[in-house]
């Protein structure tokens, strides 16, 4: 089957009682409570207010983590409600300047590129581009490094490390501008060579090249403590750079030496507590507290620095102890279970009027807040970081291999580039498995794709492969056909212990014949029937029940599946999901390694991100158990 254009669900109506119940994560009952108090757009300040902000942004980056990690089109819904509170047809953005040069205007603009990847709506484009033009006309210092405001001349803060460089090396990546790598790996060597102490390794919140700010020191241009959230700003932006920036790009290993740098320096730093002070290296000084936003930054950073493989294990107790500690100070709950981050800082700045001089006691002057977006927005990252933690270690350093080659397709991209794209792990898109994917590494598992043809070589490592809808000659000029030579590699592959999925698709988009070659020698073949034909959006057309207690998708009642190639059996295979006398799925035990088959790609993002299927079908759930069973049937 073939994507077409989505219609968005309308906004599920939420329930407060039920969403915030004491078994939910923490995660999902922080979102939801701060939709129960935001429920029309996001305020921001002491709640009075709805700009184009950074505390915006800090919030639809956490929802967007949400829906990615939870299937819930409810957080995708808030989103787009929300950015469209602001962007204009034409691409203008309500509330926003250009003139301001203000850096921490970007953040939202990850946002505009998660809209239009979604939508391909060109007044998100045009918005994303607006924030771009910004960055090309920033004033910068002598080095080269972004101002962090116009009226703040020859200053970078390390809270704009965060504010712009995650924003600009998405749309980098999304626009490809490839030699803004370099400018973005600048900003952050700046910081790293003016703003670190050689005495206890913390960052200085403020630098002023020029030295003539009253709080710079005259010979270094810093100002002169250690505010929590400014550290934590600069480790956010860390790993969310990376999250973006080229595998193979010369630069990309600094940004981890950074964060290696960094790492034991907050666990040095951090209160028995768990959490982190205001003034990191001034604990139980008169007036210093254990403060909220910088503790679930920090928590944030080393778990997730921990989950992507750039810091050892062993940060993984301190993100932990962290987080427990963020609940035991800081979270109170209300009778109906709605729940409140306290003790947020409200501000930090240097300079301006009334003028702040980055004094000890300027810090401490500064007025706490009840759920304070720059605390909650953390959080819920930090949550999400934790909770995928408990799944993390479960099939660590497994490889799940994606087959290139025989489905080996191209489109334009976003910006006009080619780009691969139709079942990869690369595809954000309707027509891509990046959601699949991301469940995968959840559980701890490396996804890579495979554009060579398969060999013993290239199946050495795998433990899990993938081969998804082969192409026809109306889809790939010249097709690479399954030939004996493949399917020879494979078997013994399996024999010895791989774990083989095929998905076809229907039988007027897929290469059948070759494919069904390889699948019959396990017993399972495509049958050439297509069932499931769904009109327009007459869903119960694609209803698949799923049998009490299944053993692979237990708990799950209904799944949608549209314009399947039914199957046929022979020798040991067995059907794992039958309906109306056909099987739609069946797996097959050959030698010591294990084979699951069905005659459709059914969990690409079009079918499992929520934005299209009523919540009845459990698409989502289901690719997330599949994904554990396959990872569970590898030796």
């Amino acid at each position: 089957m073939r994507i077409k254009s989505f219609c968005l669900l309308l906004m599920v109506p939420f329930c407060l009682s039920q969403a915030v119940a004491q078994n939910r994560p923490w995660s999902q009952r922080m979102a939801e409570s701060f939709m129960d108090t935001h429920k029309d757009s996001i305020l921001v300040g002491a709640n009075k207010f709805s700009r184009w902000d950074y505390e915006q942004g800090l919030m639809l980056e956490s929802f967007k983590r949400l829906w990615q990690h939870t299937g819930d089109v409810r957080y995708f819904n808030y989103i787009k409600k929300d950015i469209d509170h602001f962007v204009k047809e034409d691409g203008s953005i309500r509330t926003f300047k250009l003139e301001d040069f203000n850096i921490d205007n970007m953040p939202t603009g990850r946002a505009l590129l998660l809209m239009y990847q979604e939508t391909k709506k060109e007044k998100y484009k045009k918005a994303a581009y607006l924030l771009r033009r910004q960055l090309s006309e920033h004033p910068r210092t002598k080095e080269n490094g972004f101002w962090h405001k116009k009226r703040y001349p020859n200053q970078m803060w390390l809270d704009g490390l965060y504010m712009g460089h995650p924003f600009f090396t998405e749309f980098s990546v999304a626009f490809n501008e490839p030699a803004n790598f370099n400018d973005i790996a600048l900003q952050f060597a700046l910081v790293e060579k003016h703003m670190i102490d050689s005495k206890t390794g913390l960052l200085y919140h403020g630098y002023d090249e020029s030295r003539q700010q009253p709080w710079a020191n005259p010979a270094t241009g810093c100002s002169p403590n250690f505010w929590g959230r400014a550290v934590g700003w600069y480790a956010m932006g860390l790993v969310d750079v990376l999250d973006n920036f080229p595998q193979d790009h010369p630069e990309r290993g600094k940004f981890i030496t950074y964060l290696q740098r960094l790492a034991p320096v907050l666990v040095k730093y951090q209160d028995a507590s768990g959490c982190w002070w205001q003034i990191l290296d001034k604990a139980n000084e008169k007036g210093n507290y254990l403060e909220a936003s910088a503790s679930c930054m920090f928590t944030y950073a080393l778990a997730k620095g921990v989950r992507m493989g750039y810091l050892n294990a062993s940060f993984l107790p301190a993100a932990k102890k962290g987080f427990q500690g963020i609940i035991s100070n800081f979270i109170s709950t209300e009778a109906s279970g709605k729940i409140h981050l306290e003790k947020t800082v409200s501000v930090g700045g240097l300079g301006g009027v009334p003028y702040r001089d980055g004094s000890y006691e300027y810090y401490l002057s500064e007025p706490l807040r009840k759920d304070d977006l720059k605390g909650v927005g953390p959080f819920i990252q930090a949550a999400l970081e934790i909770e995928i933690a408990e799944t993390n270690t479960f099939a660590k350093g497994k490889n799940v291999v994606l087959d290139y080659f025989f489905n080996n397709e191209y489109r334009k991209g976003l910006n006009g580039q080619t780009e691969r794209f139709h079942y990869t792990w690369e595809d954000p898109m309707d027509s891509g498995f990046s959601t699949w994917g991301n469940l995968f590494r959840e559980y701890g598992a490396n996804t890579l794709p495979l554009t060579t043809a398969p060999s013993v070589a290239a199946l050495k490592t795998a433990d899990v492969y993938i081969i998804v809808d082969p192409d026809t000659k109306k889809e790939t000029a010249v097709p690479n056909f399954i030939g004996a030579e493949h399917i020879n590699v494979i078997k013994a592959w399996v024999k010895k212990g791989g774990v083989l999925m095929l998905m076809a698709n229907d039988t007027a988009n897929c290469e059948i014949p070759h494919f069904n070659q390889l699948s019959s020698a396990f017993g399972i073949s495509f049958s050439g029937k297509s069932r499931n034909m769904v009109k327009n959006d007459v869903y119960e057309q694609g209803k698949v029940p799923v049998p009490a207690g299944h053993p692979i998708f237990s708990g799950i009642s209904k799944l949608f599946v549209k314009e399947l190639v039914t199957l046929n059996l022979s020798g040991k295979a067995k059907a794992s999901i039958s309906e109306g006398g056909d099987v739609i799925m069946a797996t097959a035990k050959y030698g010591k390694g294990t084979v699951f088959v069905i005659g459709d790609p059914w969990i690409y993002n079009e079918y499992v991100n929520g934005k299209r299927l009523p919540p009845m079908y459990e698409n989502f759930q289901a690719a997330r158990l599949l994904a554990k069973w396959l990872l569970e049937q590898s030796k």
